[in-house]
């Protein structure tokens, strides 16, 4: 399959649509909005990195999202952009206009499905919704072959009511159905029984693609994705470094690679070059003014870094021992940090790295001086070769004004250091 094709048919197939959503809800994070040009340079990385749909923003919301949607549906020709539109006809028409150029289009309505949403956001009872559901996929097929549609608070919306509206939709013309855990309310468990639910329940499920949409507000986006995957959903929803309305969505590169590092377990695979998963990230990063975290999953700066000692030594000998994934698989390099809990191993490895061959003793004298080190307890190489210096500097004065005192090896406290000086 080439890279951004969808496999639309509903045959299962252990090939997952990555749908990547960075652009919209990501850029839904408070104080995260980028600029239409912004958003242009990231949707072209993302269709480098080979994400099958590129949901571009919400055109109704705002004129710059419409900008940046037409850009990015003008340019890009191998994944396919998708815009957002509630079910109404001014927002799907919106939608249809910003995308009007896009090789490979595709309408996102959506409309809250939940008693809460019902009641207290929509004012609308189920009758009502359908309705609206119906007209809105309509609307949106008339524009577009490819629609998707949402139930937004799915998993806090009444079982038969949510199949009566995902028929309702497969009905009006939608090919994707998408069932959002908008507020990250379920579990795992909770999340497979509903998916296995619902096409076992819902007319013509077996003609559509299930989507996965999760948020992280309990920490279990990733997890509650990926019970919807091994369920029989064929699409994840998710954003680069999580990144979304409050606690953020689930993470396309831990989504990706536990899909990649765990074949054994679920047996799926995406198009992703998964290669350029570190560099999606530092550009996002940059873009939105988010910060990664250091110990973030698969792209963290601490990702492949070890500094204990134990750590360290098994890495030295067989890179498996600490590491499931190889780090050139993310773009990301392997590092072993010295700081106070490394060990010898680790030390003598660095610093003959750096050209420094240290006596036996003069290793130990090292070590102790790294353990005592003050700051951060982490040294660059600049420092640990200072470090180095004034330790062997100071044990080989030490030797010299002992030696100068008698012709005889001392014995004690050096005499170790001295027979590995006279030694070398």
């Amino acid at each position: 399959m080439n890279a951004g094709t969808i496999d639309s048919s509903p045959v299962k197939t252990n090939r997952v649509i990555v749908f990547d959503t960075t652009l919209r809800d990501g850029d839904q994070t408070p104080g995260a909005a980028t600029s239409p040009r912004t958003k242009l340079r990231t949707a072209r990385l993302l269709e480098r990195l080979c994400v099958d749909v590129i949901e571009a923003g919400f055109p109704a919301s705002s004129e710059q999202d419409f900008q940046a949607v037409r850009a990015i549906a003008s340019e890009l020709h191998g994944s396919c952009v998708c815009a957002l539109a509630r079910c109404v006809e001014p927002d799907i028409e919106r939608a249809a206009s910003a995308l009007a150029a896009a090789a490979r289009p595709r309408i996102h309505v959506f409309i809250a499905t939940s008693p809460i949403h019902r009641k207290h956001k929509l004012n609308m009872k189920r009758a009502q919704v359908l309705e609206a559901a119906a007209k809105g996929v309509r609307l949106a097929a008339a524009a577009c072959a490819d629609v998707e549609f949402s139930a937004e608070d799915a998993t806090r919306t009444e079982r038969r009511f949510l199949a009566d509206v995902v028929e309702t939709a497969i009905e009006s013309g939608a090919r994707t159905i998408n069932i959002p855990d908008t507020v990250g309310y379920s579990t795992p468990d909770e999340t497979a029984a509903l998916f296995l639910w619902l096409r076992e329940h819902v007319r013509g499920a077996d003609t559509v693609i299930f989507s996965a949409h999760c948020h992280d507000d309990l920490g279990m986006a990733v997890a509650n994705s990926l019970a919807a995957l091994g369920a029989g959903a064929r699409q994840v929803e998710c954003t680069i470094n999580g990144i979304g309305e409050r606690a953020g969505n689930a993470s396309l590169e831990e989504i990706v690679m536990a899909l990649h590092t765990r074949t054994d377990s679920y047996g799926l695979t995406t198009n992703v070059r998964t290669e350029l998963l570190s560099r999606a990230s530092r550009a996002v990063s940059r873009a939105t003014g988010i910060v990664v975290a250091p110990n973030k999953a698969v792209v963290g700066q601490n990702a492949f870094a070890h500094e204990s000692g134990i750590h360290q030594h098994g890495m030295l000998r067989h890179r498996v021992t600490y590491e499931i994934m190889r780090p050139g698989d993310v773009g990301a390099k392997s590092s072993l940090v010295l700081g106070r809990h490394s060990g010898r191993h680790a030390l003598l490895a660095r610093l003959r790295g750096l050209g420094v061959q240290p006596a036996a003793i003069e290793l130990e004298q090292i070590l102790n001086a790294l353990k005592a080190h003050k700051g951060n307890g982490c040294l660059m190489d600049t420092e640990l070769k200072a470090l180095a210096a004034r330790t062997m500097a100071e044990c080989r004065r030490e030797w010299t004004l002992l030696n100068a005192e008698s012709r005889e090896v001392p014995q004690g406290k050096f005499s170790v250091c001295v027979n590995a000086l006279t030694d070398r």
